[in-house]
């Protein structure tokens, strides 16, 4: 399965993160879990039984450009993976919620606080010994319009627009990256968007001369993850059912965490600049495979203005 090494989690107190952090551990690594939380992360690490001993708790609110700096120049140890798990989504606001720094809490979160987080651990992943250095980023189908879930107009596709949003700065009263109207289930769609687009946009800047691994992957359809508790409670009940029994979609939160794990620590996941999925249909003993991105996903012109804006967006 590959030399165990010590990886960065985000978002570990439930769902695909924590479950991810079990199946690492269970390969030998070492995990830095970065929460809001760091209590409620070690309660759900002692729940499943993770050995504590291969656990470091840290503070981190991807929310707050102040709070992931302050968490990275607290770490006093090297990184040899990272993986940007943590998401919020909120369909149900009529409002936006914003951020210490002003911005749409999603694309806050989602996007500009990794982003940032790749920043300034870029150093300390190039300076590691391990032999397959990599930098994960969770996708979604709902963002890539080359498959049917992307294709769902309910609120509307991912779409960045002219990226108005972000040239104007992001803050009150923008909302979008699109600078349009103010649609939450869109703000989520589009923040993975950004989370794709600066997976293939860092393979471009630092795979050859670093040998950092980039890739992005969607584990499945994880239909009953915490991602979805500020959905309608209906949904909440029928997403599910209807995922194990029409689509044939569904994946437990054990299972993407294992995916997940796989993509970080197994040889056969090496291959830079690649989107990793197991289709939209589960079958037993399914294989990994490419899957193709959008050409939002991958155009080199729009990546190349998403990436310089999210550097003037937190700081850089």
């Amino acid at each position: 399965m590959g030399t165990p090494g010590t990886v960065l989690i985000t978002g570990t107190t439930s769902g695909v993160g924590l479950n991810a952090t079990k199946a690492l551990v269970r390969q030998g690594w070492t995990v830095i879990t970065a929460n809001r939380n760091p209590q409620r992360a070690a309660g759900a690490a002692d729940q499943l039984e993770i050995p504590s001993h291969r656990l470091h708790h840290i503070l981190m609110d991807l929310g707050d450009l102040e709070s992931v700096r302050h968490a990275v120049e607290s770490l006093s140890v090297g990184v040899d993976a990272l993986v940007c798990n943590a998401a919020v989504y909120d369909p149900k606001l009529k409002q936006p919620k914003r951020s210490p720094q002003g911005y749409e809490l999603s694309m806050a979160t989602n996007h500009l606080g990794h982003f940032l987080l790749i920043q300034l651990l870029l150093d300390r992943l190039k300076a590691s010994s391990h032999p397959s250095k990599r930098i994960v980023i969770l996708g979604t189908v709902t963002a890539n319009s080359k498959e049917l879930g992307g294709k769902i107009p309910i609120p509307a596709p991912a779409d960045l627009g002219d990226l108005s949003g972000f040239e104007a700065g992001f803050k009150d009263p923008i909302t979008m990256a699109s600078g349009q109207t103010f649609k939450p289930g869109k703000a989520y769609k589009d923040s993975k968007l950004c989370n794709m687009i600066t997976t293939q946009e860092l393979h471009r800047r630092i795979y050859q001369d670093t040998g950092i691994s980039c890739t992005s992957l969607y584990p499945g359809c994880v239909a009953d993850t915490p991602l979805f508790r500020n959905t309608p409670k209906a949904f909440q009940v029928i997403f599910p059912w209807f995922q194990k029994k029409i689509t044939g979609g569904y994946v437990s939160q054990s299972l993407a965490g294992e995916r997940v794990a796989m993509v970080v620590a197994n040889p056969d996941f090496n291959q830079s600049g690649v989107h990793w999925s197991w289709g939209n249909r589960q079958k037993k003993a399914g294989k990994q495979f490419s899957q193709e991105l959008s050409d939002k996903a991958t155009n080199p012109d729009d990546a190349k203005r998403v990436w310089e804006l999210s550097m003037q967006l937190v700081g850089l």
